[in-house]
Formats: structure tokens, C-alpha cells, sequence
């Protein structure tokens, strides 16, 4: 299970007691209606182990499973934030892998976004518990759903096996980032290999300084040579992962606001971003929001979204 971050909005409740809060919600979905607000005041305020933990009572001192309770009296987007909260970090990045693969269509966002930022540890442990949840591999899933140089990228980032040390080799950031100036920008045609054997494998210092040595050769940003050599979802893969690589809270602030300019919401971009980074990082992802978009994340969400489902995003972004 995920630690609770420093820099995450939702801290460990002092005073916790779960029995008591287990009691709040069975009385908040007892009888006619539904009480909203104390599902809020209760979930929302609690970390993710603590709500196993309200899980766990709840069937104890009711003899009823709070997951079919909060089903059976939720809706919409209010209920697929409740249910993400009420899952650990490796079921509900399984989850959405899942959800993003099944049916008709693929939602490739989705399987970049949760395969490109999560660590080692993290991709072994979904790996892991997606073969428990639903009986098939993910490497299968994703091979059965996807094809070519982005089927490979997504292969590739599914075995967590990224290095994770701290050792930036200067020398060896100089020939891979000629390599990547190699592989793309000098020649006709693009040799994609090269750039997934460089940036799913070398650790992010490294590749930091890899981008650091490949504008001075390009002279221009690997992300506009990505986006001029690559297109579709290979592109989207690419630059995720140089994005993840360079800053998380800038990446996922770019998403959040992807999420939500324009016409309309992907609510489910939303809805994950805020669920799976609310205990990490997301005080570091409202600056970073702030300082690319002059406007606060809060300020956003309060103006795109609406009802009971705006009320937890908001108690979820952790004020202005």
C-alpha cells in the first residue's frame, strides 16, 4: 500500500476512529435518501488505510459489505470517486487498466498515463494484483488491444524493471542523447527502437541530463522532436514518459487541465488523477497548475464540475 506522501492533501485523521465512522456511514445511507455530505466528511478526510480499516468494521459491526452499500445508493461520477477511494493504489490502477482495454475502443491515455508514472515497485505490485483480479495477464491485455512501436512502449514499461538509481553517467548521457539525435532528427524516417530503448530503461536523473545534452546537439527540446518524428499514440507514450521524467506534478497538472479545458470533461482523467495523487502529491501538482495556468487548481474544478461529485474534488484538491 501507497505511504502517506508529505505533499498530499489528504493526511492520516487524528482522532481516527473507525468503528464511529463506520457507524456515520451506515446511518448515512439508512432509510430514505442518501446523506451525501457525511459520506464526504467521512471518506474524503480519511487515508487510504484508513478506510480499510472503516471497511473492515462496517462489515463487522453491520454484517454488510460497505462496497455494495455505497453502490447501491451512488451514482455517476460521485460514486466512481467514492469507489476509487475505497480501493488500495494496485486494485484501482488495475481497475482502470482494465476498464481502459475492455468494450469497444481503447482509452491509450489512460494505459500511458498509469504505466508511464507509476515506479517500479508500483507496475510489479498492479502486475501483480491485475492476475489476481481478472485472471489474464496484463502484458496479454495490452498485446491484445494494442499493436506495433506503442504496443512495445506499454510491453516495455509493464515489466518495471526502470533503472531507479541516482547515477548520471556523463559520458553515456552524451552518446544517448546523439543516439536519440541519431535516430530521429538526422535521418529520414524515425528509428523508433532507439527511443524506447532509451527512455524506458535509463533512470530520470540520467535522462534529465540526456535532454539536457540533446538541446545542445538539436538545439531544440526532445519533446518537439518527439512530436515531429512520432505521431499518435507512440507520440502521447513518448512524451509522457519525458514529461514524468522531467516533473510528475507538472505532467498530471497538464492532465488535470486537459481534463477540463474546453467543452465538456473527461471525467474519468479527472476523477483518477485526483483519486490516485490526493495522498502523494498533490499539493506540488496544485502549484505546479497554478504557476503553467494562472489559475488555481480549486478555481477549475469549482467551475467545470458540479454537485455532490464537485464536493469531493474539491475536498480532495485540499482548498485554494
Amino acid at each position: 500500500m501507497a505511504a502517506v506522501g508529505q505533499r498530499g492533501t489528504v493526511k492520516e485523521f487524528a482522532g481516527f476512529n473507525s468503528q464511529e465512522d463506520a457507524a456515520k456511514l451506515r446511518k448515512a445511507m439508512k432509510g430514505l435518501g442518501t446523506d451525501e455530505d457525511a459520506i464526504i466528511e467521512v471518506l474524503a478526510k480519511r487515508t487510504i488505510a484508513q478506510r480499510q480499516q472503516i471497511k473492515l468494521d462496517f462489515k463487522t459491526a453491520f454484517g454488510r459489505d460497505l462496497i455494495s452499500d455505497l453502490k447501491s445508493e451512488l451514482s455517476g461520477n460521485f460514486e466512481m470517486v467514492v469507489l476509487g477511494l475505497m480501493m488500495t493504489p494496485d486494485v484501482y490502477d488495475a481497475h482502470e487498466l482494465k476498464n481502459a482495454i475492455k468494450g469497444a475502443g481503447t482509452d491509450e491515455g489512460c494505459l500511458i498515463e498509469i504505466l508511464a508514472s507509476r515506479n517500479n515497485r508500483e507496475i510489479q505490485q498492479i502486475v501483480t494484483t491485475y492476475k489476481k483480479e481478472f485472471g489474464k495477464s496484463l502484458e496479454d491485455d495490452i498485446c491484445g488491444d494494442t499493436s506495433h512501436m506503442f504496443q512495445r512502449v506499454l510491453v516495455s514499461l509493464a515489466t518495471g524493471n526502470r533503472d531507479e538509481g541516482n547515477y548520471v553517467d556523463e559520458q553515456l548521457a552524451k552518446k544517448d542523447a546523439q543516439s536519440l539525435y541519431d535516430a530521429g532528427e538526422k535521418r529520414w524516417g524515425t528509428d523508433e527502437v532507439a527511443f524506447l530503448s532509451i527512455l524506458c530503461t535509463r533512470n530520470p536523473l540520467h535522462l534529465r541530463k540526456v535532454f539536457e545534452e540533446y538541446k545542445k546537439i538539436a538545439k531544440k527540446d526532445i519533446e518537439a522532436s518527439i512530436k515531429g518524428e512520432m505521431s499518435g499514440s507512440l507520440e502521447d507514450a513518448l512524451l509522457a514518459i519525458v514529461k514524468n521524467m522531467k516533473s510528475q506534478p507538472a505532467y498530471f497538472a497538464e492532465r488535470l487541465y486537459n481534463s477540463m479545458k474546453g467543452v465538456g470533461t473527461e471525467d474519468s482523467t479527472l476523477i483518477r488523477v485526483m483519486v490516485s495523487r490526493c495522498e502523494i502529491d498533490m499539493l506540488d501538482i496544485r502549484e505546479a497548475f497554478q504557476r503553467t495556468y494562472g489559475k488555481s487548481l480549486y478555481s477549475f474544478i469549482k467551475g467545470d464540475c458540479s454537485g455532490d461529485y464537485k464536493k469531493i474534488l474539491l475536498q480532495l484538491c485540499g482548498g485554494e
